[in-house]
């Protein structure tokens, strides 16, 4: 299918062609017949895009900071690929779509094949869009009139939050397209609107809706509120312009009323005037997006509606009402149409987008496209013989360790859920299919082994999917997120003879196995690996315990697998603390405390709490009156060590050690990387770390 997406590196905007993207449980499959470019929010988007480096570090300082800490813990090098790496990506656009449905997820109710939609899908000819983000056309409604249906949410949520009345006076700052849509809707709801544009070919077309209009190039609009206003003032204000004065918030302070109100939906300087706001004792919120449950997960991707008594308007209810008063003839947007646009004409919008006068722009789609859920990226050929590899997920995980690390794999696929992403990666990486369906790479029989980088909870089903298949699988950690999927594993693979890798590369890194062979096998050993992980927002899908299980069974991991290694030996009990008096099972503030089989003794500290400048990570190894001591797998010393003293590299945590191994092994065969019965304990260790923790008490693994 064809998308149109646009690189933050060049500024670039490119009609692509990628996979069309399978449904998923929850969400509804749409084939595109129109789509709404919004100029003001695009234009935004391409002037960003084709800024330099200085000038998009200059719009983003937080990001500039953030930056700044990650070359202290990582190093230069390291940092400047992230970064770069990060704008490479791909930004899909758009976000008003219509069309029609042509395959429903598990558990959606509310859509049937065939049904006319409106949803925030991108400039794409098939999208799959959560249910809680799609409303039902009305018959009455064209699909060139629905298409509206996003943008008049936006400026529907911002007069929700001013709540004005009949008969009040509410100025509308700006007359772009959610401006004039604004307007409509307030005149809709009784109120004397005015706008305000300093573009009159927008002033013209509002007053012909019924908008007082005045352009504030021709003379003050704060006494122009006034005069209209029999000197009281507006009693609302909705900015819904874009710029970066902050004269626009002055103005919008002077011409309300006392205790008037202002909502925020456009982008403005904010630099307010307490004299203004206080003398007037005038309120002030910004309005987000399409209203109640946007960036809400469990809304929004989980399905789990507001209970309507106590939310009475949500993003799809804003849906419904819009598309409720087109129907109703109450606003018209037909008239904001400016001009309509084959999708592969594309250019003819985006190619002029800086300087366009237009309103409304609509992309009309082909309705004849076929859904393929695979393309052909590369024409290169594989070498001859086995070693084929096919990568599902396209994460950051894929794109900023993996696919650099893995140059010299013979990659067939990389599977993505909604295609752009694994499109531009495989175009990076001289991949040669791109692909939205698992399923296909699991019935190619080409594909000697799958590499699985998806979300914590997909790993045990798709591990037992390919086992069922025939294919060996490498599977970023964790393993499992449950017992119960870990025990369903090791039963598939006793049934099989594929082979299973798990991600633990720390033991590939030059300084662990520099390390490991100093060390006396029959050394006893106390170890202690710390982690200063970082906090992250408790809202990421990490903590979720059903999704990605909590940082200790979805990252901690590593460091008992590290110690397992070292040690020689799998563990035998553990006991895990946590900071806090009442500690939740999704806590990332532990030490994790490790017997082993062997008597050695371990320390896994995990912590959220710390500086981002201090090093991420640090390994310390007691035994026979000497010491180990790895900081951040760039530098290791040895005290009393006899004929080693230091190592120093650059970053390395073994992640091209342990691929250019798994593709020696896919191709020539051998041992496993990592014995199984390892991975095993591991696992199961992790695991129980959560139930010693809630016992309180040591658990034998």
């Amino acid at each position: 299918m064809k998308q149109i997406i646009q690189s933050f590196k060049t500024g670039e905007t490119i009609l692509e062609e990628v996979p069309a993207p399978k449904v998923s449980a929850g969400q509804v499959l749409i084939r595109t017949t129109r789509s709404l470019v919004s100029l003001g929010t695009e234009r935004m988007l391409v002037e960003f895009g084709k800024a330099s480096l200085i000038q998009k570090a200059r719009q983003q300082p937080d990001k500039v900071k953030m930056v700044l800490d990650k070359i202290k813990a990582d190093g230069l090098m390291p940092t400047i690929e992230t970064v770069f790496n990060k704008l490479e990506a791909p930004l899909p656009l758009g976000y008003c779509n219509v069309g029609k449905v042509i395959a429903i997820g598990q558990g959606v109710t509310d859509f049937s094949v065939g049904d006319r939609v409106a949803s925030n899908g991108q400039h794409a000819e098939f999208v799959c869009i959560p249910q809680n983000l799609v409303a039902h056309i009305p018959d009455s409604v064209s699909d060139d009139e629905a298409v509206f249906t996003v943008i008049g949410s936006i400026g529907l949520q911002g007069i929700r939050l001013l709540n004005p009345t009949m008969g009040e006076t509410v100025v509308v700052t700006g007359l772009g397209l959610i401006g004039l849509m604004t307007a409509q809707l307030l005149m809709a709801n009784g109120c004397k609107v005015i706008g305000l544009d300093v573009d009159d070919s927008k002033l013209k077309l509002a007053q012909s809706m019924g908008v007082i209009v005045h352009n504030p190039i021709h003379g003050d609009p704060v006494k122009f509120v006034e005069s209209q206003s029999n000197g009281v003032g507006a009693d609302g204000v909705i900015i819904t312009a874009s710029a970066k004065s902050d004269e626009i918030i002055s103005q919008a302070a002077r011409m309300s009323r006392k205790r008037g109100r202002i909502v925020l939906v456009g982008v403005i300087g904010l630099n307010l005037s307490r004299a203004e706001f206080y003398e007037k004792e005038l309120s002030f919120q910004v309005s987000c997006s399409y209203g109640p449950g946007r960036y809400d997960d469990n809304y929004e991707n989980k399905g789990q509606d507001y209970p309507l008594p106590f939310v009475r308007w949500t993003e799809k209810r804003n849906f419904e009402t819009v598309l409720q008063t087109i129907a109703a003839k109450q606003i018209n947007v037909k008239d904001l149409i400016t001009e309509e646009i084959p999708l592969n004409n594309y250019k003819d919008i985006y190619g002029s987008i800086g300087s366009s006068k237009s309103i409304a722009s609509i992309l009309v789609y082909d309705q004849n496209t076929p859904l393929t859920h695979s393309v052909k990226v590369s024409d290169t050929p594989f070498k001859a013989g086995k070693g084929k590899m096919a990568i599902i997920g396209a994460g950051n995980f894929a794109k900023m360790t993996m696919l650099p690390a893995m140059k010299n794999a013979d990659i067939k696929y990389i599977v993505s859920k909604g295609g752009l992403t694994s499109k531009s990666l495989a175009s990076k990486h001289n991949i040669e299919f791109s692909s939205t369906d698992y399923n296909e790479v699991l019935k190619d029989a080409e594909v000697d082994l799958v590499v699985i980088t998806t979300r914590h909870n997909l790993h045990a089903p798709m591990v037992k999917q390919a086992i069922a298949s025939g294919k060996n699988v490498f599977v970023e950690k964790p393993l499992a997120i449950t017992q119960l999927d870990l025990n369903e594993i090791i039963e598939a693979q006793q049934k099989s003879n594929v082979n299973i890798t798990v991600g633990f590369n720390r033991r590939f890194s030059p300084h662990i196995q520099q390390i490991k062979s100093k060390l006396p096998e029959s050394a006893q050993k106390n170890m202690i690996a710390t982690m200063n992980a970082g906090n992250i927002p408790s809202d990421v899908w990490i903590h979720d315990m059903q999704v990605g299980g909590g940082r200790i069974i979805g990252e901690a991991c590593h460091y008992i697998d590290l110690l397992v290694y070292l040690s020689g030996s799998k563990v035998k009990s553990i006991c895990m603390n946590s900071m806090g008096a009442n500690p939740a099972e999704n806590t990332d503030n532990v030490s994790i405390l490790l017997k082993f089989e062997n008597g050695d003794n371990g320390v896994v500290n995990y912590f959220a709490n710390g500086n981002k400048a201090y090093s991420k990570e640090r390994l310390e190894v007691y035994f026979d009156e000497k010491t180990f001591i790895m900081d951040n797998f760039r530098e290791t010393k040895g005290f009393g060590v006899k004929g080693f003293s230091k190592l120093k590299t650059k970053l390395d945590k073994g992640h091209k050690a342990q691929f250019d191994l798994l593709s020696k092994r896919i191709k020539e065969g051998g041992a496993p990387l990592i014995p199984i019965d390892e991975i095993i304990n591991v696992s199961k260790a992790s695991i129980s770390a959560i139930e010693s923790m809630k016992q309180g008490a040591w658990v034998e693994v």
